[in-house]
């Protein structure tokens, strides 16, 4: 074995095990490349094959010719005399492009089927249009609809994001990740909560209006377990860390029910409904709570109905014990009484009279049954 040879080997063991690729790997990759450069060669054999010693380093070209079945019937020793400095040339440049491919895929390998995952990194590049995560190996895109609207990404912050998508390239894998996804909500808690992380309790059902409020619905599968004591912690530290985490985002948790009835109740939380009627046919379900429970139940722009009925499935309609009496005593003193509430454009429940007519708000029937309606006869009296 030659010193040149030697050396040879010696470096190639060196780079494979500080990149951590086999010497295998590489001898095949500079076996392959060996092979084109002796096919340029003007004599050379329409078919080769290049051998690469791996205990003496020695390279040797083997000439091959073939039958129509593709079978070697002859090989000889082809190995031109200025092998040696080809194959010196060829070797750097080859191992450098091997281990940069072998990189690339190591490093999409190890994000591969990784969607639906949490990752921390850290913001290096922020513009209107993405910004860019440094995970460590590789780099993350967080674009701008994947944003919080409010948030502000600081360059050097650490931020955990959820992976939507991985992505081949020729760069290396493109890792897409999200602030918004309800799914982040599910991971941040698997991080802070053991039974859910060891499935003793699960999340069956997430809403969220990213930057502002999200509701969880959990679920115990031990029943000396608390779902919702276990997700909020000890004076709430838990789901305190998740906020922190969210920056702010305020998170409910609530008891999950197969019973729908129940399910709602508890999602509309924190108000207290004293009943629930629901419509299998058009899926929804009509809740009655105390007057000064509505605007709770409600909730700010209608945020709190509106993330309990993303929660449950269900349209959520939802009206104060007054409300409900003046309706009722509408469909009994009003003449034209039948008919039916339907949501407009808006999201707007409004009355549509069965026999015609003009259609009313709830505020606007609620408000006309407080006053005697206009008839011919009053306007000639105030006449």
């Amino acid at each position: 074995m030659s010193k040149t040879n030697f050396e040879f080997l010696d470096a190639l063991g060196q780079i494979a095990r500080d990149k951590g690729i086999s010497v295998e790997t590489l001898l095949d990759a500079l076996a392959n490349a060996l092979v084109a450069a002796y096919k340029r060669r003007p004599d050379a054999a329409e078919e080769a094959v290049v051998t690469i010693d791996p205990d003496s380093g020695e390279i040797r070209v083997y000439g091959q010719e073939l039958d129509e079945d593709g079978e070697v019937i002859r090989e000889w020793d082809d190995t031109p005399d200025d092998f040696g400095r080809i194959a010196a040339q060829t070797a750097k440049q080859v191992i450098l492009q091997r281990i940069r491919e072998v990189e690339r895929d190591m490093k999409y390998e190890e994000y591969a089927g990784r969607e639906g995952d949490i990752v921390t990194g850290i913001v290096q590049q922020t513009d209107n249009r993405y910004t860019l995560l440094d995970l460590g190996k590789v780099e993350a895109l967080l674009p701008q609809a994947e944003q919080v609207s409010y948030e502000r990404y600081e360059h050097g912050t650490r931020l955990k994001a959820y992976i939507v998508e991985v992505r081949k390239t020729t760069k290396g894998p493109q890792i897409v990740v999200s602030r918004t996804h309800p799914g982040l909500i599910k991971r941040l808690f698997e991080l802070e909560v053991p039974e859910i992380s060891s499935g003793v309790v699960e999340i069956k059902a997430a809403a969220r209006e990213p930057g502002h409020r999200t509701k969880i619905a959990v679920w115990s599968n031990d029943s000396n377990v608390d779902p919702v004591g276990a997700c909020v912690g000890a004076r709430g530290s838990r789901v305190r860390m998740v906020t922190n985490e969210l920056r702010g985002e305020r998170v409910d948790v609530v008891p999950f029910s197969d019973d729908p009835v129940e399910l709602i109740q508890n999602a509309l939380a924190p108000a207290r409904v004293r009943e629930v009627r629901l419509d299998e046919e058009t899926g929804t379900a009509t809740v009655v709570v105390s007057d000064f429970q509505l605007s709770l139940a409600i909730g700010k722009e209608g945020q709190n109905a509106r993330l309990a009925a993303r929660l449950t499935g269900w349209r959520i309609d939802i009206k104060s014990e007054t409300q409900l009496a003046e309706e009722e005593a509408g469909y009994e003193d009003q003449e034209w009484a039948e008919g039916e509430w339907v949501e407009d454009e808006s999201g707007e429940m409004i009355w549509k009279p069965a026999e015609g007519g003009e259609v009313m708000s709830a505020e606007e029937w609620s408000h006309q049954s407080e006053e005697p309606p206009v008839t011919e006869a009053t306007e000639e009296a105030e006449a």
